[in-house]
């Protein structure tokens, strides 16, 4: 299977840098292939240019690779920290510039402007690892949950992937050197669990 792991921190010694070397070892040592993008490693662009934004309209080379890239990704792992309720301004320009028309949806002939899309992600499942320093609780009650919103329904809902797990991690920056071990063994166990180990069958 080929997976796309997609990860927006700053930081090299984050925990969301743990959290992304673990799942792509994982996926490494169960057989899959993996399409691994470290955004600000790379220094992706997030500026949508209007000239961008039709369907058909000309791409440059990197934003293209990473639409062909995730137009045939069996699976998705997104990883980033709970910034305002929101992902980090770099990720949330990847998905304006890669989640695009043609490409993750397409609206349907005779949309009178409803706005509801046909989903076009070949992926299955999707895992998005998150980290906060806001209790559950107050998440839940308090602010919504908006991240629950954006990547279940408004983005992986609306673009065919029928199976959207989400874990959030915290408060990270109390947490123990025990828990955060802990918390990269369940990620491996969840990795493992979406993508298990492909098995082989030998000749003779």
């Amino acid at each position: 299977m080929r997976i796309s792991v997609i990860l927006a921190h700053p930081d090299k010694k984050s925990f969301n840098h743990a959290i992304a070397a673990t799942a792509v070892e994982t996926l490494i040592q169960n057989g899959h292939g993996v399409c691994f993008h470290d955004l600000h490693e790379e220094r992706f662009d997030p500026v949508l240019l209007s000239a961008e934004i039709l369907k058909d309209a000309f791409l440059p080379p990197v934003i293209q690779n990473h639409c062909d890239e995730i137009s045939v990704a069996d699976g998705i792992i997104v990883i980033h920290p709970n910034w305002w309720g929101q992902p980090p301004a770099i990720l949330k320009g990847w998905i304006d510039r890669v989640i695009r028309p043609g490409v993750a949806y397409e609206f349907l002939e005779g949309d009178k402007g409803e706005g509801l899309p046909n989903g076009l992600l070949k992926a299955k499942a999707a895992l998005v690892f998150n980290t906060s320093n806001t209790e559950t609780e107050r998440e839940t009650h308090v602010f919504g949950d908006p991240l629950e919103t954006i990547w279940k329904n408004c983005i992986f809902g609306l673009c065919g992937v029928s199976h959207v797990y989400r874990r959030m991690f915290n408060i990270v920056v109390v947490s123990s050197e025990e828990q955060r071990k802990a918390w990269l063994k369940e990620v491996r166990q969840t990795v493992a669990e979406f993508f298990p180990k492909i098995r082989t069958l030998s000749g003779g």
